[in-house]
């Protein structure tokens, strides 16, 4: 036998998605989380098949009628109805798009200015890193829910000016983020012999540098989703954000304001889901901390 044929088989490495499902499984939490947000998906898209009615469809004849469990209650409204004979269940289902998409949308616009804004303060040191970092420890100073609400007054209350005014609130953490990542990165070997190869500067920024600095972006994006989602329904519990009848969850908040101690289903379901999806969010954003960070991996 050869000397060569004495030498063991050197094993491939793992495919690097399913080295991240290891670490990520290894957090049971995180694996429910993920579950509920994929249910909380699937209901979303199809609302219009699953819901049981259109979420806008009164019913006069059953107005604030309990839910099915309860004395006068009926299946045909499993959750019960609101003041003005609208089914509860339908109202929440449709509500998770809004939710959802309010998330979707106020993270990738402040994942993506928040990133230009961190590289530009990492790559420009001097001047133009401190009016970057300046601005943002203002906005940092001042409590997110008065500034998001300071932010719609100005504009005026709908969805569209309440995710952008959200947007904004979380803008200054991917900045800074991103500008502590990026200046890591930037004293490392590949980087400098990327320079010596003759990057260009956009060639360093998003090419060499950014591809090594998503992991802690990821993870915040995550737990900003849900962030957005509870923010959100505190500006629509204002009247600030979606407008009735909108059935974003917390506009379905504020139209149940006054009738809380007469039917308590009209404020407890819709704070439920509320309350189901921001934990779920934050569950999952737990796991992928555990399976990017590499100082986290055994």
């Amino acid at each position: 036998m050869t000397e060569a044929s004495q030498i063991p088989a050197r094993a491939a490495p793992p495919h690097p998605l399913r080295e991240f499902w290891e670490y990520f499984s290894e957090n049971k939490g995180a694996v429910v989380g993920l579950a509920v947000i994929v249910l909380i998906a699937l209901l979303a898209l199809s609302a219009d098949l699953v819901a049981p009615h259109p979420p806008n469809e009164q019913y006069r004849d059953a107005l604030l009628r309990p839910p099915f469990w309860q004395d006068g209650g009926s299946l045909l409204y499993p959750l019960g109805t609101d003041a003005v004979g609208r089914d509860m269940l339908s109202r929440i289902i449709h509500g998770a798009r809004y939710s959802l998409m309010i998330g979707a949308i106020v993270v990738t616009l402040s994942l993506a200015a928040g990133v230009w804004l961190g590289l530009i303060a990492a790559f420009f040191r001097g001047s133009i890193e401190s009016v970057i970092m300046r601005a943002m420890d203002v906005m940092l100073a001042l409590p997110s829910l008065l500034l998001a609400i300071v932010v719609v007054a100005i504009l005026g209350p709908s969805l569209v000016n309440a995710m952008l005014a959200i947007a904004i609130v979380y803008l200054p953490h991917f900045v800074r983020l991103t500008r502590a990542s990026a200046i890591s990165e930037l004293s490392r070997d590949y980087v400098t012999a990327s320079r010596v190869a003759g990057a260009g500067l956009l060639r360093l920024m998003l090419i060499t540098v950014l591809p090594n600095c998503m992991a802690p972006l990821v993870v915040q994006g995550t737990l900003a989703f849900s962030s957005a989602i509870l923010d959100a329904a505190a500006l629509g519990f204002l009247g600030l954000g979606a407008q009735p009848p909108t059935p974003e969850w917390g506009t379905l908040l504020a139209e149940a304001r006054e009738f809380v101690l007469r039917a308590w289903w009209v404020v407890t379901f819709p704070g439920l889901a509320i309350l189901i999806t921001v934990l779920a969010f934050n569950l999952m954003g737990d796991g992928l901390r555990d399976a990017l960070d590499p100082k986290l991996k055994r």
